[in-house]
């Protein structure tokens, strides 16, 4: 079924307690992560979207909690030059998940069929291929069992001029703010286009997307880090595992009982 980004443009407020909420799901993300390294697994979560859509304030609240030793934020921007030297995936190879660890890219290889294919940096035969190239890269990495999820995070036009407003009149928030931005603002038309396409060609039935409502970005947050938490969860074993009888029996010398 083809994605509408129409369909994702309500802006409704989160109902309940946000802060409860945010921090059960926290905790929740915690014992996942905890899962993914004793069990060594590892996942990809990859964020696309419009400029300013929200997807940093998520990956904060992503990883909030999780030991900094076994995951990566991976944020992409344009190719360096010894990147475009190779094949447009070689920098994403680079930056896969190994064992017990999870890789959170902040933008990706959807770049190629994206903002590649409107800004001309790609050519049409480039960005036609890149599709079926990206598919395969995807089987790839869940058949050789990485946990991959894609999220789009979704803002109208007005919700996204109301941030870059509010980021051009914050000193601190600034930095966010670059002639990129309006640049792909004026070019929203061709974007649509582009994404309309990217969901039709990669939305896959081993990697399917989720696209979020990022209007409002409490419940933005919310939707996202629970729909991460229940596709997570599903590829990973929740139970912890035994403690082996060897530590067990040194434990209890050392320290006596400690149920």
């Amino acid at each position: 079924m083809a994605t509408d980004l129409s369909d994702y443009e309500s802006g409704k407020h989160f109902k309940g307690d946000y802060r409860e909420a945010l921090e059960t799901l926290q905790k929740r993300l915690a014992h996942i992560q905890y899962a993914h390294i004793v069990h060594r697994r590892r996942a990809i979560i990859a964020f696309e979207g419009w400029d300013a859509a929200g997807k940093g304030g998520i990956i904060r609240r992503l990883t909030a909690q999780w030991d900094p030793r076994y995951f990566e934020v991976w944020p992409i921007g344009a190719p360096t030059p010894e990147e475009k030297a190779h094949h447009f995936l070689w920098r994403f190879w680079q930056r896969l998940p190994p064992l017990h660890n999870i890789s959170v890219f902040d933008r990706t290889w959807y770049g190629r069929v994206a903002v590649e294919r409107v800004e001309g940096y790609a050519s049409e035969a480039e960005w036609r291929r890149g599709y079926d190239e990206i598919n395969a890269f995807e089987a790839q990495q869940i058949d050789t069992g990485t946990t991959l999820i894609k999220i789009f995070v979704h803002v109208t036009q007005e919700e996204q001029d109301a941030r870059l407003r509010d980021r051009l009149s914050h000193p601190w928030k600034r930095w966010k703010t670059g002639l990129d931005d309006f640049r792909n603002r004026a070019r929203r038309a061709d974007y649509l286009d582009a994404y309309a396409e990217m969901f039709a060609r990669t939305d896959t039935e081993k990697a399917p997307w989720i696209v979020i409502d990022g209007n409002n970005k409490k419940a933005a947050r919310i939707a996202a880090l629970t729909a991460i938490a229940d596709r997570l969860e599903a590829c990973v074993p929740m139970q912890p595992p035994e403690l082996p009888p060897e530590v067990v029996k040194v434990a209890r010398a050392a320290l006596g009982d400690w149920d």
